[in-house]
C-alpha cells in the first residue's frame, strides 16, 4: 500500500468510527420495553442498556404478593434488556453494513 493509499483508509476508519460513536449516543437516548405477568410490570431499558423506569399496576402491589412482584420485576427488567440488547445490535449491523465493515457486539456471540 502507497502512503496515499494508507492515508485514505485511515481517513474511512475514523469517518467511520465518528459515525458508530454518533450511532450510540443516539442508542444510548433510544427506549423499548420488556414486560411480565402480562403487562402486570413492565420496564422500559434504554439503548445503553440501562433502566430508565418500572411500571407496576397497582392491583399487584394491593395483593400483596412481595415474591411474585419480585419475579415479574425482575423478568421485565431482563425482557427489556434483551430488547435493548437486540435492538443495539440491529442498529449497529445495520450502520455496519452501511460504513462497509463488519462488527461483532459484546455478548452476543461474536
Amino acid at each position: 500500500m502507497n502512503p496515499e493509499e494508507i492515508g485514505n483508509l485511515m481517513a474511512k476508519a475514523r469517518e467511520a468510527q465518528a459515525k458508530l460513536a454518533e450511532l450510540q449516543q443516539e442508542l444510548a437516548l433510544r427506549t423499548i420495553e420488556g414486560s411480565a405477568g402480562g403487562g402486570m410490570v413492565t420496564a422500559v431499558a434504554t439503548g445503553a442498556l440501562r433502566i430508565r423506569e418500572i411500571r407496576i399496576e397497582p392491583s399487584l402491589v394491593e395483593g400483596g404478593d412481595h415474591a411474585m412482584l419480585q419475579d415479574l420485576t425482575a423478568a421485565a427488567v431482563n425482557a427489556a434488556l434483551a430488547n435493548a440488547q437486540q435492538m443495539v445490535q440491529e442498529e449497529l449491523q445495520r450502520a455496519s453494513q452501511d460504513l462497509g465493515v463488519s462488527l461483532g457486539v459484546p455478548g452476543q456471540g461474536h
